[in-house]
């Protein structure tokens, strides 16, 4: 049976977690015809047996619930049945826009219980958003919160609208699909190739691609990711991310529950440290994973004061600075692992529990992955493009990008590019460089963007940075910071002079900074910067010979000069 040889490589994986030249080199992934994660392993496993009881899913603060393994299959068959009678059917679009509530993870499963394709979206998208992913995602039916029902409004009539709370009219109340029946009869088998999940990419360069997975490449996938966390079952694992985006799916519904852990929310109206740290000590949260972005706010506050009971803490969605890992260190004792995937893959590359971490690597490659780094002419090199080998492609990559006549993309070639540079060393140990579109050349020496917006960070004024290449005559280019200051922090000559003199004290001379700028930050809805946006911003001003105001640059300061 396909959840036999899927248990099997869990259990490895699980047998060896703190082993990873064993674990890399004996694991293999399951490869079954038919597979339906949530039918297959939770409904045949965790909602069975031992498992059945523990709490699958704890929410705390706004839309607060506790639901355990058996009552959440219950709940999904009545929305899989609801929505069957609505009209939904195996390979339809279904696009899924709620917050972190209960009925995101009921719909999840029910779709896949369905064979329904899923297309998660983040509630902080505007009715145009909305509308280019109908358009080239081919939804046919919504579900959503009532409160961003209005963003729907101008949509076409023949849509299936389903609100969470109270629907207004035209729309069905969530509520009545759970008064379906509890028992669920698929339609058939699914295949394992068949479609789950359409995703759009954060669209940091270009539009959002539209990235396809299978009900094989989530939820097997996930066994990558499952091992890189290093997950147990009865854990109790918090993930801080949004909804909408993959890093969600990941680490809030397929890899907690591959391990038979429990997937704990913290809802806040507003992101609040403090809040965040006492919530985890007062539910014993066992493992934690959150963006630089929020370590860099927690380490803000007292952490050697936190009672915790972690064991696991992990960092991902983009490259930590060490002072930050070292930080955590200090006060718990415990080491921030990294780790590296994409919405096209699970984890690809991470520090697994109990191997040494080397400060700045994002890992190893992950078991069932095989990690190549390319020139520009395929070749390996010690410094490269992390491109992914296809003989044969692990599981857990996409498969394929959509294009907008609702065609499917395959890969193809040798390798999959990634689009990431990264650098490895005599141990096999990944250190990311930068987005191949983001590094340049200064003077002819190679610029990676990311080292020096990380010793940015480290100065106590900087909230964040983001350095691209301003034109030079002389030079070609020259590395310009774009800064955003944190809370209290002054935009001003004193406060650039301190930032520079900062950068000089760490950096050789080819690769400091020479341009400052006081800015916020251009982000797409995810949140990543759009650095594409800052370097055509540097070309416009270069060709017309401006300058803004709040740039400041070395020649204007004689105090370096002198040092």
């Amino acid at each position: 049976m396909a959840s036999d040889t899927f248990k099997t490589a869990r259990d490895f994986l699980v047998a060896h977690r703190t082993d990873y030249a064993t674990a890399y080199r004996d694991f293999r992934w399951p490869d079954p015809t038919h597979f339906n994660w949530a039918l297959d392993w939770f409904d045949a496993e965790l909602a069975r047996g031992d498992s059945a009881n523990r709490p699958a899913l704890t929410i705390v603060g706004e839309g607060a619930a506790s639901v355990t393994f058996a009552k959440l299959s219950e709940r999904s068959n009545r929305v899989a049945n609801g929505l069957r009678a609505l009209g939904v059917k195996r390979g339809d679009r279904v696009l899924l826009m709620l917050g972190n509530v209960l009925p995101l993870w009921e719909v999840m499963l029910a779709a896949m219980k369905l064979g329904a394709v899923i297309i998660p979206a983040t509630t902080l998208l505007t009715p145009v958003d909305l509308a280019d992913r109908f358009e080239r995602g081919r939804a046919r039916h919504v579900i959503a919160a009532a409160a961003d029902t209005a963003k729907f409004a101008e949509f076409k009539q023949d849509l299936t609208r389903i609100a969470v709370g109270d629907a207004p009219s035209g729309w069905q109340r969530y509520d009545d699909l759970l008064k379906a029946p509890i028992a669920f009869t698929p339609d058939g088998e699914t295949n394992a190739d068949d479609p789950m999940l359409l995703y759009f990419t954060s669209g940091t360069t270009a539009q959002p691609k539209l990235v396809l997975h299978s009900h094989r490449s989530y939820p097997i996938g996930s066994l990558s990711t499952m091992f890189v966390l290093g997950l147990l079952p009865g854990d109790v694992h918090l993930n801080i991310s949004s909804p909408g985006w993959a890093k969600h799916a990941w680490s809030c519904f397929f890899t907690p529950w591959n391990a038979g852990a429990t997937v704990f929310i913290a809802n806040q109206p507003r992101f609040n440290a403090r809040d965040v740290l006492n919530v985890i000590a007062a539910n014993k949260v066992t493992s934690l994973c959150a963006p630089p972005t929020v370590w860099r706010m927690l380490i803000q506050e007292d952490l050697k004061a936190v009672k915790h009971s972690l064991r696991e803490v992990l960092a991902a969605g983009e490259p930590l600075n060490p002072e930050v890992i070292d930080q955590v260190r200090a006060a718990w004792g415990l080491t921030i692992r990294d780790f590296y995937g994409q919405t096209e893959t699970t984890a690809q590359i991470g520090n697994s529990p109990g191997q040494p971490v080397k400060s700045g690597s994002m890992g190893r490659p992950a078991p069932g992955y095989r990690i190549r780094l390319v020139d520009t002419e395929d070749k390996d090199a010690d410094e490269g493009q992390v491109s992914i080998a296809l003989d044969p492609a692990p599981a857990g990559l996409m498969r394929g990008y959509q294009q907008d006549d609702g065609t499917i993309a395959g890969l193809t070639g040798a390798v999959y590019h990634t689009g990431d540079v990264a650098s490895r060393d005599a141990d096999g140990y990944l250190t990311y460089v930068g987005r191949a579109d983001d590094i340049f050349k200064a003077s002819d020496y190679r610029i990676s963007p990311f080292e020096l917006e990380s010793i940015l960070i480290e100065h106590p004024s900087v909230a964040e940075a983001a350095v691209v290449p301003a034109p030079d005559p002389m030079r070609l280019a020259i590395p310009k910071a774009y800064v955003s200051l944190v809370g209290g922090a002054v935009p001003d000559r004193a406060t650039a002079l301190s930032i520079f003199q900062h950068m000089r004290g760490r950096l050789a001379p080819f690769k400091r900074v020479r341009r400052l700028e006081f800015a916020d930050l251009p982000k797409t809805i995810s949140g990543k910067i759009r650095r594409v946006e800052l370097r055509r911003a540097e070309e416009d001003r270069a060709a017309a010979g401006t300058r803004d105001a709040n740039e400041f640059r070395e020649e204007d300061f004689p105090e370096l000069r002198q040092t």
